[in-house]
């Protein structure tokens, strides 16, 4: 019923939101005397607020047309290249056509989280690392879209997706786990270590991932704990309304996922709002602009399939079964001291208030087969979770680290597989 509740408050507000852009447009037109005077700037900057906290955001673009490789512009264009019912692979295709020519960059696999934001959170994750990688990335489906008879997707389907898209993409893979996905994809290169693959990922980095959450456990790791499932379950469970193509399919709603998001914070969001009522009429673009184009991305959320929400709190935050050598993928035991072939990366923010400091560093400790070289570990000062994977200090330090892993990583299996034409070239040098 609160799903039902939520489409009607919206198609309730819609009168109220055309009066809203017609008295906003009456005060900003530069053909009303009204429009120039501190009482309409006052109306038009209102209405715009009241305009962003009452409509529905859709999925964001990506925006990535272009990137620099040498000081050249170098078009891009995403395509999609591999398609599953709950997602698609898309694969940043650079021009090769252009002056810089073919190139022969790591394969890099972007795993997005699956945890209410669109994988466009990622923009800033993809741009950084398109110049000097083939870059390809998860796009999860809105399970609203998804018609309910195609059946459901649970934590089982996400490891098999990976596995999945790696051997899609090919030999010499390096896969990049941003947050919730950390834990399915170290299952997923522990089940293709334990079937002797040889399309192993050459290496994983994981960033701000929930491992082990009883290590330094956040707000969020403790509410996850401190309910039983069946609360889960009964609250935050709904079914998909019509006219939506997934009606009937239960889901846990973005709408429910986005009031968490923003309680945790609310005086923070509350601020930025009264802030860009402020900058509005002082006509402030710049600021307007910033603001916008955060909120256009963190208000954009989608739905989650039940059986996947459920398995993750049960599996991840409540049983803590990977740390405990307890987790299963399709009746066999997940094991991740069988990885021996792919280099290991965490990545933590020290001021991560989502997956707290030792979280996603607990994988070394699992991962007891990989040779010690190829163990890396890096906490960035002063950044909080989101800015593990976006923003200035990702772009300036994280992403030169991961980069250099990468190369290092090529380079060592390079030498493996071709050690005799390796030394000739070293030596011709």
């Amino acid at each position: 019923m609160l799903y039902h509740a939520y489409e009607m408050t919206h198609a309730a507000v819609q009168p109220l939101r055309a009066q809203s852009d017609a008295l906003r447009y009456l005060c900003r037109s530069a053909f009303s005397p009204v429009a120039y005077t501190p009482v309409g700037k006052a109306v038009a900057a209102a209405c715009e607020v009241f305009e962003n906290v009452t409509r529905r955001y859709r999925k964001p673009e990506w925006g990535i047309d272009e990137t620099k490789i040498f000081g050249l512009p170098v078009a891009v264009e995403p395509e999609v290249v591999h398609s599953k019912l709950f997602c698609d692979l898309l694969h940043f295709k650079r021009d090769e056509t252009a002056e810089t020519g073919k190139r022969y960059d790591p394969k890099v696999l972007i795993v997005a989280p699956l945890s209410g934001h669109y994988a466009t959170l990622l923009r800033g994750t993809v741009k950084a690392m398109i110049p000097e990688h083939d870059v390809y990335v998860t796009d999860w489906r809105d399970a609203r879209l998804v018609p309910a008879i195609y059946g459901g997707f649970d934590l089982d389907d996400f490891i098999d997706y990976v596995m999945e898209f790696i051997r899609f993409i090919g030999p010499n893979t390096h896969v990049i786990a941003v947050c919730q996905p950390s834990v399915p994809v170290l299952a997923a290169v522990a089940a293709m270590a334990d079937q002797e693959d040889p399309l192993q990922p050459a290496s994983m980095t994981l960033m701000g991932g929930p491992i082990d959450t009883r290590r330094n456990p956040t707000v969020v790791n403790e509410l996850a704990a401190s309910r039983p499932l069946s609360w889960f379950e009964q609250t935050v469970i709904h079914a998909v309304p019509f006219p939506n193509p997934g009606a009937l399919r239960r889901v846990y709603p973005g709408f429910v996922q986005l009031s968490g998001f923003m309680t945790m914070n609310l005086e923070r969001h509350m601020e930025a709002h009264a802030g860009l009522f402020r900058h509005l009429v002082a006509g402030d673009c710049d600021s307007v602009e910033q603001h916008q184009t955060f909120y256009d991305e963190y208000l954009s959320v989608m739905d989650l399939n039940a059986d996947f929400y459920l398995d993750t709190v049960k599996t991840v935050f409540q049983e803590h079964a990977l740390p405990e050598g307890r987790l299963m993928h399709r009746g066999k035991p997940v094991d991740c001291r069988k990885i021996r072939k792919t280099a290991l990366m965490t990545v933590e923010g020290e001021l991560d208030d989502i997956c707290g400091l030792g979280q996603t560093e607990a994988a070394h400790d699992l991962c007891t087969g990989i040779p010690i070289d190829d163990h890396y570990h890096y906490v960035q000062p002063g950044v909080g979770h989101y800015g593990v994977f976006n923003g200035t200090r990702w772009r300036t330090e994280i992403q030169p680290r991961v980069r250099e892993m990468i190369r290092t990583t090529q380079f060592k299996r390079n030498i493996q597989a071709k050690p005799a034409q390796v030394i000739r070239r070293v030596s011709a040098a």
